[in-house]
């Protein structure tokens, strides 16, 4: 019986794109720490940005996080600062997350850092090859249903 050789890592795509993500993961969590954000953080802050006050179960729908690691983001991001608890207006018993005016000014100058950390790490590719990989991604995404932000 012939037996074919085990294929090499580098043989898999899934192999590439571990070792693009890895770098560009590690290379915009670096970035951030120089702003005392962890990547998780970010994708809270970032989720919060873009209107009014959320429960935070719908920030754990959002972002693929459990309801108890959104309390401990809400907990650490609230003793810095950048968000605030207010009563949730339909149900006294709970409460939503704001950002606060310290979390507002925060999220544009880190969302630029989140876009030159996407320059740099994929200059070598042409537009039209960015765009392409992103519509590839998404289609996987989509296909698998993968829901949820990436925040390790």
């Amino acid at each position: 019986m012939i037996r074919k050789p085990p294929s090499p890592l580098s043989a898999h795509v899934g192999y590439w794109l571990r070792l693009v993500s890895n770098h560009v993961s590690q290379s915009f969590a670096r970035r951030l720490e120089d702003h005392g954000v962890t990547v998780a953080e970010w994708v809270l802050l970032r989720h919060l940005h873009d209107g009014d006050a959320l429960a935070p179960s719908r920030l754990a729908t959002l972002t693929g996080l459990t309801r108890g690691a959104v309390s401990k983001l809400e907990e650490r991001l609230a003793a810095r600062d950048l968000v605030r608890r207010a009563p949730d207006p339909d149900d006294g018993r709970s409460h939503r997350l704001a950002l606060t005016p310290a979390g507002r000014a925060l999220v544009p100058r880190l969302a630029a850092l989140a876009d030159a950390n996407d320059d740099e790490c994929f200059d070598a590719l042409p537009t039209r090859d960015r765009d392409a990989l992103v519509r590839i991604l998404r289609a996987v995404a989509d296909a698998r249903g993968l829901r949820g932000d990436p925040t390790e």
